[in-house]
């Protein structure tokens, strides 16, 4: 008797969730007559692979022997089935791709497949961290393909992934991605913890997660480095890092990291070290450039113009005769025209982009000069001042260079030499307080650490890097290298 109420109560609620799903685009519904009573086959048509249907699904179902949905289970070739009474998930695993085969009279009643339609894109190389040597992988925005990446460059056991659902709407897989052994256990629990504590409804891009996980949200500074190098995180797994992988996102977070990270492209790694020092050292100082030469120019020029050299003197002079702005002015005007230009190249298709880069800028600041808006020194100070910013590997850092350079022209302006020291110091007073993941974001300047700058602002040969960087208190702090024990094989580095 219960079995008979049991089952009329599972067709009324198969019968009203027919109803409701009819309702739904793109819903549907296959019937097919069995001794036992109707089959029905139901899914979303946008969300499930038409071919892996017809060939592996319709099929069994139409031809194959079986009395209930656990036989039937039996004979489909896929893993993750599952098979329940309850029809309150059907909705939830219909969007996620899977479909639902619906038995009359029998119980379990469900039987649901995964079916997914995969519809990613092909690994490519990369767009943003191009490198001339090395490897030619990007990261796509299939977190398992971008998991196999990784995988491939680290095939050991010893690797661990984490995986948990974010976004109360989206419920975006993230993984979190270490080296058992290697990586410090508080800097694993500390990402965790904060991914699972993230309260928003959707996660869209690893930048959501970025930004929801930062030691200090109102910083202009990002604290995690963001990579679409699988060559890179295999490297930096490797000194005892944390990789933040997001589903949806070619791009994958590390942490914790430091402020000279974001200057090291992984292409010095594949050079000569005394070609990749220098080409460090060139970045820095273009970094250092790029910020400064402006202010510096309009302080010079409003309160300090007894400093400059007497044969520099005429030649400012004679350049800024005809310019009735301020110094500050003829600045903003250039640093704003530079701007447009920057973001409407980037918003404009490629070949489109790069025309209106090179033209607009050529046509704009000859124009700007002739007509007196602003002086030709100028327009040569903005123009290098905005090819330092470019030289930064890290986009996201090479935005926040651009955004500090604004205050530091104002109080340039209104305070001089004077001012620009102080907005220094009180950046360079935020950087010392600034952590990622808890850990301190300027070492290995401070806390000052002599043994990390072999690979900071300068990377010296991999034999003397025998020590993975103290920053980020690695469980294993030797490394491999110059150890007789592992130049004979074996695996003493994970023990």
């Amino acid at each position: 008797m219960n079995k008979k109420v049991s089952r009329k109560k599972m067709q009324k609620e198969f019968e009203k969730l027919f109803k409701t799903l009819k309702t739904k685009d793109g819903f549907i519904h296959l019937k097919h007559e069995h001794e036992q009573g109707n089959v029905y086959i139901g899914y979303l048509k946008t969300a499930i692979d038409p071919n892996k249907l017809e060939k592996l699904i319709i099929p069994r179902v139409q031809e194959y022997i079986y009395n209930d949905l656990t036989e039937l289970n039996a004979y489909i070739p896929f893993t993750k089935t599952e098979l329940t009474d309850d029809s309150s998930q059907i909705h939830e695993k219909l969007v996620k791709g899977f479909l639902f085969i619906y038995m009359e009279h029998v119980s379990p009643a469900y039987l649901l497949i995964p079916l997914p339609l995969d519809e990613k894109r092909e690994v490519s190389v990369p767009e943003v961290e191009f490198s001339v040597v090395g490897p030619k992988e990007a990261f796509v925005e299939d977190i398992d393909t971008n998991l196999n990446l990784i995988r491939k460059r680290l095939a050991i056991p010893e690797l661990s992934v984490r995986k948990m659902k974010v976004g109360t709407i989206t419920k975006t897989e993230v993984a979190v991605v270490s080296i058992d052994g290697i990586a410090d256990k508080d800097n694993v629990e500390t990402a965790i913890q904060r991914i699972r504590d993230v309260q928003i409804d959707q996660v869209i891009d690893s930048s959501f997660i970025q930004q929801t996980i930062a030691d200090n949200e109102n910083s202009p500074f990002p604290q995690l480095l963001d990579t679409e190098r699988p060559d890179r995180i295999a490297a930096i797994l490797a000194e005892g890092k944390i990789a933040i992988v997001v589903n949806g996102s070619p791009h994958v977070l590390l942490g914790p990291t430091t402020l000279i990270e974001f200057f090291s492209a992984f292409e010095d790694y594949f050079l000569n070290w005394m070609t990749a020092s220098a080409f460090r050292l060139i970045r820095l100082i273009a970094v250092f450039f790029s910020i400064l030469i402006t202010p510096l120019y309009v302080a010079v020029l409003t309160h300090h113009f007894e400093i400059i050299p007497h044969a520099l003197l005429g030649t400012l002079v004679q350049s800024r005769t005809e310019v009735p702005f301020p110094p500050l002015l003829e600045a903003f005007i250039l640093e704003f025209a530079i701007e447009l230009l920057r973001e409407a190249g980037a918003r404009l298709p490629t070949k489109i982009g790069q025309t209106i880069g090179i033209v607009g800028g050529i046509v704009i600041g000859t124009a700007a000069v002739e007509a007196g808006l602003t002086s030709n020194v100028l327009l040569i100070v903005v123009a290098l001042a905005a090819l330092g910013s470019f030289t930064t590997p890290v986009y996201k850092m090479s935005n926040t260079i651009r955004i500090i350079r604004f205050p530091l022209l104002i109080v340039a302006h209104v305070y001089g030499l004077i001012g620009m020291a102080i907005a220094i110091a009180y950046i360079m007073v935020h950087l010392l307080r600034l952590t990622s993941l808890g850990r301190p974001f300027f070492a290995p300047i401070f806390p000052f650490r002599p043994q990390d700058f072999k690979d900071a602002v300068i990377r010296l040969p991999f034999d003397i890097q025998n020590k993975r960087p103290f920053q980020v208190r690695p469980s294993k702090v030797n490394r491999p290298i110059n150890d007789d024990q592992n130049k004979q094989g074996g695996r003493q580095w994970f023990q």
